[in-house]
């Protein structure tokens, strides 16, 4: 994943301002229940309407230029390439069979409730990051999906939930022997032919040759037999 020219400093144990833009668009606030509804901007557990996950104001208010904001950000919100499942939230379009991006005054307007200071100019840079981030997240799925081939063309994400603060098996043991903690988790459920399959998604941030990049690192989640042996199938592809 290409970096950004975003300042990424961190600010004593905060996450980067990048990476709060992230997390601000995709995670609950402290206190709100995880999001039930798919990415790009979810609802409160059981609530599909227009409410507003991260401070329960209507996605409306989520448009609005914020206090004091010194320049104009677009409302603009691109659509994904990731096919949404029977959920279709007020605030997504219903002439859209994808799911649609939060816009860059959108992530502003997160940030702010987050406790940082963004700069209205770095918005459009930090959304296409997050985009990408996403977009290579369902890509990875695609991959793994690619197992079933008979489905592979037809999955749709249903719904997803942010787990920031519960590490998965692998990531716990990745920290024992790197020392390093992804910076959010995601459990994207996805439609397989009317069957739910759970995948996890740890994000990683790093480096590379001094930029800054987001890893992915998404699989299904070990809920049964199936995908037992689709873990095994594509280490030995990988393998082999």
């Amino acid at each position: 994943m290409s970096g950004c020219p975003v300042k990424h400093g961190q600010d004593g144990a905060k996450e980067s301002p990048f990476l709060a833009a992230v997390n601000a668009a995709n995670n609950p606030a402290a206190g709100e229940k995880p999001a039930s509804c798919p990415v790009m901007s979810a609802q409160p557990a059981g609530d599909c309407s227009s409410v507003n996950p991260l401070n329960n104001m209507m996605i409306q208010e989520r448009q609005k230029p914020a206090p004091n904001q010194k320049e104009t950000l677009s409302t603009k919100r691109e659509t994904s390439t990731i096919p949404k499942g029977e959920v279709n939230p007020d605030h997504q379009s219903k002439d859209s069979q994808n799911w649609e991006y939060p816009s860059p005054q959108m992530f502003y307007n997160a940030m702010l409730r987050k406790g940082w200071n963004p700069s209205e100019g770095d918005m459009n840079t930090i959304v296409n990051i997050h985009n990408n981030v996403n977009e290579q997240s369902w890509h990875q799925i695609q991959i793994w999906e690619s197992l079933h081939p008979e489905t592979a063309d037809s999955i749709k994400l249903k719904r997803f939930i942010g787990r920031p603060k519960d590490l998965t098996p692998k990531a716990r043991l990745r920290s024992w022997f790197s020392g390093t903690t992804p910076f959010d988790r995601h459990d994207w459920i996805v439609d397989r032919n009317g069957e739910e399959v759970r995948y996890v998604i740890d994000f990683y941030s790093g480096t590379r040759a001094e930029v800054p990049y987001v890893e992915i690192d998404a699989r299904p989640a070990i809920d049964g037999v199936q995908s037992f042996v689709d873990r095994l199938r594509m280490n030995f592809r990988k393998i082999f």
